[in-house]
């Protein structure tokens, strides 16, 4: 609402005390006067200049504020009229439908209270709608949303091909608007709206569903359909839609039916004063807005106005014109200025030379840069003609043949490399640049030459030639071939000697070690035969491929290969490849390999050679039984004193002898046949009783016991059998000679023998064979010395033994120890151990015959002895 209160008039403020303002106008024109004439020469034409020209802008700003100010009254007047006039269209059409809504509201009582067919309905309806245009149908459903009567009001259009449509009745499932307000009907008691929506015509309607209730029973609902076309014709007063043009709109903006009609294929121009509306009592989403234009011109279509720019314009430019006169000088004189400051800043902070010369060879500039360069001062070098004083004495014919070509234009565009004397007589290196000089006319009036120090810069390249030349020279005197290979194009990028030697300039000896080559002349010692890294960017490389070995037929020879990618000096991804000669290394590993074979089968037969006397003394007592049961049968054959049974079972016996003494070759010959190593899955618990039943033959011989632990429930190790039992008995066979020689008494005349699993941070899971006496002990001197190749702690031992069992062990990634065990300060005993590591995927050993399941229990301990 405007605010009608009264607006206070202003009152002009008394003036300060402290600074009365002049109430006369000599006083005011005095005081003007003088603080014109404190002015200077130059502020007082800028003022005087400015003086007209803002007068002209404040006369323009009044006249457009006038023009702006009643062009907004008007605006504001007829947003006013569009409000006016949409409320009173809401107000026309919310009466119409709450007038038909309480007439509903009765018919529908009435069919409640009096039961109608379908023609008295018809009768009913015809005469509600007769004086209702805005009604399409009104039609009669029941409970089950079947259709009771229908009436079609006669000013409703027909269908493309003649015939009447139906009306949108509710069904149930369906997503349709009349099925939703008949719910919303049908639950809240109460007449419902639906949403707007196109009927079987394509016309906008909507629909009232009024409930009909019978002593609050549901009985069906009274379907009213109105059209927003008849709505907006029948109900918008003819005073309003000839000022303004009345649409209807969903909630979505988007207009429904209007007053006015666009040309078909034209959407409607938007109205730039909008005023909306709610339709009452619906409230569907439906919005009543009314639309307005501006009827005067704009702002910038007044003939007026623009007649009033356009003086004030050429006002405005008639003063600029002699503003810009008057300070054109002083302009020019600041830009004159300013370029001279510039210019001299830009030679004096610029390190590269400057040197202008005339066509006849005379210098007519340098700059500071120059000056310094020569230690000539600009006043020594302008005017000079060849030869210049900074020419060296004994290559005037040079400088002045370069001068020549300069002068002539034809100085190569790379510049000319030359030497230049200072004026203390030191000399430099430098580079020189000529370009033409041309005046604003396009004639040539000189040149311009440019000056650059190159000796720091020569110096560089001179040291990175000699550089490059050193390292090339390192590289062709290796003993190793190295190569680069681009991968992209497979071309050599680099060779060096070596590899010329063996492999020529071609590319296919780097591709055959790097694996990238598929050829029978050679072979690769590795997992890896193919180069997976070639073609991969640089970025994505984290390091070379791990080294190999690779056999080349042609040569004869092996090569340790090792391999890098890296980028080459013009950007591409390369594999470099050092390959060393390592033939004579693999030649000795194979001699090597063969005498460690050699000596393992001779530690064997020293062992069985050792144990010659046992093994006699074990053959004897079978060959002794044999010969007296054989005796004892010829003696009672011949005297026929023996059954059948009695003989039967002598021979049974001397069977028994034969294949004891059997068994006992057996063992032997197996222990010491020289065969190739080879690795299998082998039971812990079956070498630990093959090494135990060939020492158990040293082990009688000398009195010593054997007890031997073995747990239950190994798995399965992935070992050579016979090199594990040679270790075992090795140990065995120490310990009872460290025990006989001690001569110790029965009670500690005993070795214990033990295999359990362990498992350790550095080794991990492993089974541990430990064999431990109660012997003298070992020296501590001598435990550092153990393994050592012909030492030996017996007065006629070799040295082999010991050094040959952890050469085995080590052979199986396993580990050997030996340790003294003490009581007190006192030795008391020795113990050898050994651990080989646990194939992962390899079976757990089965029990041995007993019937515990339990992991990890022990075997019952076996006692050997005499």
């Amino acid at each position: 609402m405007p605010d009608s209160s009264p607006v206070p008039q202003s009152t002009p403020a008394a003036p300060p005390a402290t600074a009365p303002l002049p109430t006369t106008l000599p006083q005011a024109k005095r005081l003007f006067g003088q603080w014109w004439r404190r002015q200077s020469p130059a502020r007082q034409d800028r003022f005087a200049t400015l003086g007209p020209l803002l007068s002209v802008l404040l006369f323009l700003a009044a006249i457009i504020s006038a023009f702006w100010y009643l062009r907004n009254e008007e605006i504001d007047r007829e947003v006013e009229s569009v409000k006016r006039d949409t409320e009173l269209t809401q107000q026309q059409m919310g009466l119409r439908l709450i007038q038909n809504q309480e007439a509903l509201i009765r018919m529908a009582r009435e069919l409640v209270t009096r039961p109608l067919d379908a023609e008295e309905f018809g009768a009913m309806a015809q005469a509600f709608t007769r004086e209702r245009p805005e009604l399409t149908h009104l039609t009669w459903v029941d409970a089950r949303r079947a259709p009771r009567g229908s009436h079609l009001a006669f000013t409703y259009p027909l269908g493309s091909d003649g015939l009447t449509p139906a009306p949108l009745l509710p069904q149930d499932g369906s997503a349709a608007e009349s099925e939703t307000t008949f719910r919303a009907a049908r639950d809240s008691r109460v007449p419902a709206y639906s949403r707007a929506f196109a009927d079987a015509s394509g016309a906008q309607v909507f629909q009232l569903h009024v409930p009909l209730m019978d002593r609050s029973l549901f009985g069906g609902v009274l379907v009213a359909e109105y059209s927003l076309d008849a709505l907006l014709r029948h109900f918008v007063p003819a005073d309003v839609s000839q000022r303004h043009a009345v649409a209807i709109v969903n909630e979505k903006r988007e207009q429904l039916a209007a007053t006015v009609t666009a040309m078909p294929g034209q959407a409607a121009a938007r109205a730039p004063i909008l005023s909306e509306a709610p339709l009452t009592p619906a409230f569907n989403g439906l919005v009543l807005r009314g639309q307005g234009w501006r009827t005067s011109i704009g702002l910038v279509h007044n003939t007026l106005f623009w007649m009033v720019v356009a003086l004030s314009v050429l006002t405005v430019w008639m003063l600029l014109g002699t503003w810009r006169h008057m300070r054109r000088r002083s302009q020019i004189q600041g830009a004159l200025v300013q370029e001279t400051n510039f210019r001299r800043a830009m030679e004096n902070s610029m390190p590269t030379g400057m040197r202008a010369m005339d066509m006849e060879g005379r210098i007519t500039y340098v700059n500071a840069a120059f000056s310094q360069m020569t230690g000539f001062a600009p006043a020594e070098l302008v005017g000079r003609l060849p030869p210049f004083p900074y020419w060296l004495p004994d290559r005037h014919d040079e400088h002045m043949r370069l001068l020549q070509l300069e002068l002539q234009g034809r100085s190569p565009s790379a510049g000319i490399e030359l030497k230049v004397m200072r004026k203390d007589s030191t000399v430099f290196d430098a580079r020189m640049y000529v370009s033409p000089l041309i005046d604003p006319k396009g004639q040539q009036t000189g040149w311009m030459t440019s000056m650059t120090n190159i000796t720091e810069s020569k110096r560089i390249r001179d040291q990175l030639s000699a550089s490059h030349e050193r390292f090339t020279t390192v590289l062709e005197g290796l003993d190793a071939s190295v190569s680069v290979l681009s991968v992209q194009q497979g071309e050599l990028l680099f060779t060096n000697r070596s590899y010329r030697l063996w492999f020529g300039g071609e590319a296919r000896g780097h591709h055959v070690m790097a694996g990238n080559a598929t050829s029978a002349s050679f072979e690769v010692d590795g997992d890896e035969e193919v180069d997976n890294l070639a073609g991969m960017p640089t970025q994505e490389l984290t390091g070379g491929a791990s080294p190999r070995e690779v056999y080349i037929d042609p040569l004869g020879k092996w090569f340790d290969v090792r391999a890098r990618y890296l980028q080459w000096t013009d950007g591409r991804l390369a594999q470099m490849l050092i390959a060393t000669d390592v033939t004579a290394r693999r030649r000795a590993e194979e001699q090597a390999a063969a005498q460690a074979e050699k000596a393992q089968v001779t530690s064997r037969l020293m062992t069985m050679g050792e144990m010659a006397s046992s093994v006699a003394h074990e053959l004897n007592q079978p060959l002794t039984a044999i010969t007296n049961y054989c005796n004892g049968m010829v003696s009672r054959v011949k005297a026929e004193s023996i059954s059948q049974d009695d003989l039967i079972a002598a021979l049974q016996k001397t069977a028994r002898q034969a294949e004891r003494a059997g068994q006992i070759i057996h063992r032997i010959r197996a222990f010491v046949k020289k065969s190739e190593p080879q690795r299998q899955p082998s039971q812990a618990r079956e070498i630990v009783e093959d090494a135990v039943e060939l020492a158990g033959i040293e082990l009688k011989r000398r009195n010593v016991a054997i007890h031997t632990y073995v747990a239950q429930r190994l798995p399965e190790l992935m070992v050579d059998p016979i090199l594990i039992e040679q270790v075992v008995m090795n140990l065995l066979k120490n310990a009872a000679e460290a025990i006989d020689n001690a001569q110790l008494p029965g009670s500690r005349r005993h070795i214990e023998l033990r295999v359990v699993p362990r498992h350790t941070p550095e080794e991990g899971g492993v089974i541990e064979f430990s064999v431990t006496d109660m012997g003298p002990g070992i020296k501590d001197e001598a435990i550092a010395r153990l393994y050592e190749a012909f030492f030996s702690t017996k007065k006629e031992g070799l040295g082999i033994g010991l050094s040959l069992c952890r050469s085995i062990v080590e052979s199986h990634r396993g580990r050997m120890k030996a340790q003294n065990l003490y009581n007190g300060t006192q030795i008391v005993g020795c113990r050898f151990s050994f651990t080989l590591p646990v194939e992962l995927g390899l079976k757990a050993e089965p029990p041995a015959g007993a019937p515990d399941t339990t992991p990890g229990a022990l075997a019952a301990p076996t006692t050997t002895g005499r």
